[in-house]
């Protein structure tokens, strides 16, 4: 076999040159920079933040050798750079906790680098305890600073200037070497020194921050129409306007309203969802438009837009935001099919499809077309919607349905509306696949509907809690826990009377950050249609009247949670979440604390509505770093005793028909209380 020599198979004409040219592009980011949390589908997507809170980033950062690193997260908001120091937590893995005080788009990224001069102290500190001669590494100190000192940019504000000056003058080696080992030289180094081998994270990130009202917050929902204290008689804006303060009694946040629009009158559906409407069948809010208008109006019977500007200022007055349900459909008597026939699908025969989900039949509304010959004027026309509102002082939406309609839509709308108002919140109502509502939270949407509706038993919620609050998508999706919604009436809630509605208020309440009700659930409202999550009389399709002050309501579990809720520090973020041993398996047992552990909440839950359950549970000791022997002080959150904790083990009964949970703050030893 005949060998080609080396030359022949590499020339250097090309191969050598180019490593020469490489070379020092390639030598200069020695630090590696990995595993960057968070960081969304590689960058695509921004991370979510809430103003004011800890936005926390970590990354694995690590070089070959035993130099000192430093390392930065690099924040940019509107071309203004500034660094946050990242510091060392344990096996090259750091982190950094800001706060953003702005709304809106930040981007961010991370930068490290080798500090010369804290390795140089690390080292010679090590000879001389090794009673090592060190004359050669003052001067190699000295000069670390003197160089720093020449490369400082004009206009650097330093105190590097004054050390060198003090070394000069210094008359021995042991006055030079007490001004270099001194903590404020190497902390006056490590900020404006030189950053030798910086390297840079190979991606730009982004962060969205929002207002606190996105992470945390108490809807509650009701139908307008329905808030006539005179039977019979169609509710009025006036009329929610003398229900706030009740709302407020409660002790919610948001006030949430099904369309408010005019409602078309074309295969209007009767109660209960029937196909022939008698007259003066209120039809469903969801068949939007008719002659008085379609998005961006008022439906005649609830008042005027003056009107319901009235009752968004009388909302704030009382604490209390509204929120508008941003439904894309159409009733046929939608003033869009007339005057833009183009915005929608036609059959062969000329007709517009009805809604469907096969078995499912909405012969009341239409749907747009997303990618017909109206698109840009379709998707301009619903931004325009959104801003109509947004300038009436709404700045929350829930959105219906928001699966079936195309990702880039949502992605486009959200940032359009975000540029004019970063305040305004979107939820995200898809009770879809997981990839699905994951995508949407990903694209924009600020908040989430979830699967919580459906989590009954103990290994269910905490598996679902701990993909929530442990996986990827605490950095992205904030879920809103329903208990019910006029579309589902769980059957959880169908059979297990009022212990069942305490159950699932608590565990929404203080699992999630945000949650919320649909009015009736005070009064433990669970007739159904036989076999379906639906209810019976669905407000959805006729008027009601509710009595919410009756006999077995649970007002006071929901007032008493709320202010729970606004007390204490460690309910605000949900991922602060932890499961501690019960022991049985019809008892959930978590607790949530806050970063400065001086509100630190636990929680048992007994999730079998119909008997009563005795259990051990773990008092959990080692939170405050205490022994199994330990003592900590209680106190009982629902009855305002306090008595103490002795040891790790203790005995618990909860009877659902006294009540079927428990809340306990802790106070360690040694914190005043």
């Amino acid at each position: 076999m005949k060998f080609q020599k080396s030359n022949e198979l590499y020339p250097s004409s090309s191969v050598t040159r180019g490593r020469a040219f490489r070379l020092p592009d390639m030598s200069a980011a020695r630090i590696a920079i990995e595993n960057v949390t968070p960081e969304i589908n590689a960058g695509r997507f921004p991370a979510k933040a809430i103003q004011t809170e800890d936005f926390v980033v970590e990354a694995d950062i690590f070089s070959d050798g035993h130099d000192v690193l430093q390392a930065a997260l690099v924040l940019d908001r509107g071309g203004k750079s500034v660094e946050y120091p990242m510091r060392l937590v344990d096996n090259d893995r750091w982190e950094t906790r800001v706060q953003l005080a702005d709304l809106g788009l930040y981007k961010y990224t991370i930068v490290a680098w080798r500090d010369l001069f804290a390795s140089w102290s690390k080292e010679i500190r090590k000879k001389i305890e090794a009673a090592q001669d060190v004359t050669v590494e003052i001067v190699e100190g000295h000069d670390l600073v003197q160089s720093a000192l020449a490369a400082l940019k004009r206009g650097t504000r330093s105190k590097l200037d004054e050390y060198s000056k003090r070394l000069a003058a210094a008359s021995n080696d042991e006055e030079k070497l007490a001004i270099l080992l001194s903590g404020q030289l190497l902390d006056e180094m490590a900020r404006t020194g030189i950053k030798s081998n910086l390297s840079r994270y190979d991606r730009e990130l982004e962060v969205i921050v929002d207002r606190s009202l996105a992470g945390f917050g108490a809807w509650y929902e009701l139908f307008p129409r329905s808030q006539s204290t005179i039977p019979g008689r169609h509710g009025t804006f006036e009329d929610v306007i003398q229900r706030l303060p009740y709302v407020k009694q409660l002790g919610f946040d948001v006030l949430y309203f099904p369309p408010i629009h005019p409602i078309g009158t074309t295969n209007r559906k009767g109660p209960n969802n029937s196909l022939i409407a008698s007259p003066g069948d209120p039809g469903s809010p969801y068949a939007i438009g008719a002659e008085a208008g379609g998005h961006d109006a008022i439906h005649p019977e609830l008042g005027t837009i003056e009107d319901f500007e009235r009752l968004v200022r009388a909302a704030y007055d009382e604490g209390l935001e509204i929120a508008l349900d941003f439904a894309i459909q159409c009733s046929p008597d939608h003033p869009w099919v007339k005057d833009h026939p183009e915005w929608f699908n036609r059959r062969p025969d000329g007709s517009i499809k009805f809604a469907e989900n096969p078995p499912k039949k909405y012969e009341d509304i239409v749907n747009v077309e997303f990618y017909g010959s109206g698109k840009e004027e379709v998707w301009a026309a619903l931004l325009d919607v959104v801003l109509f509102w947004i300038a009436r002082g709404v700045k929350i939406f829930r959105v219906d349905n928001p699966h079936t309609k195309p990702f880039p839509f949502w992605e486009w709308l959200i940032a359009e509306a975000r540029r004019v108002d970063p305040a305004v919140i979107f939820l995200a109502e898809a009770f879809t696949r997981p990839k699905i509502m994951a995508r949407l939270a990903k694209l924009g949407f600020t908040q989430s509907y979830s699967y919580f509706t459906w989590r009954n038993e103990k290994h269910e919620l905490q598996e679902y809690l701990t993909q929530l609050t442990q996986g990827e998508a605490k950095h992205f999706m904030r879920p809103n826990f329903f208990a019910n919604t006029p579309d589902i009436n769980p059957f959880y809630l169908q059979g297990s009377g009022r212990p069942g509605f305490q159950v699932r208020l608590i565990l929404a309440a203080t699992l999630a950050g945000s949650y919320g009700i649909y009015n009736g659930f005070e009064i433990c409202e669970a007739a159904a249609v036989p076999g379906k999550e639906e209810y019976l009389n669905s407000e959805k399709y006729q008027l009601r009247e509710w009595k919410l002050d009756g006999p077995g309501n649970i007002s006071e579990d929901i007032s008493r949670i709320n202010r729970l809720r606004r007390e204490h520090p460690a309910l605000r973020s949900y991922t602060s979440l932890k499961f501690y041993n019960a022991w049985n398996d019809n008892i959930l047992y978590y607790g949530k604390i806050d970063g400065a552990r001086d509100s630190f909440l636990l929680f048992h839950v007994n999730l079998d509505p119909n008997s009563a359950q005795e259990f051990q549970f773990e008092v959990p000791l080692w939170e405050f770093d205490l022994p199994d022997d330990a003592s900590v002080e209680v106190e009982d959150l629902v009855h305002g005793n306090r008595f103490t904790w002795h040891g790790k083990v203790h005995t618990l009964r909860l009877d659902p028909n006294v009540l079927p949970y428990a809340i306990w703050r802790l106070f360690p030893p040694g914190s005043g209380r």
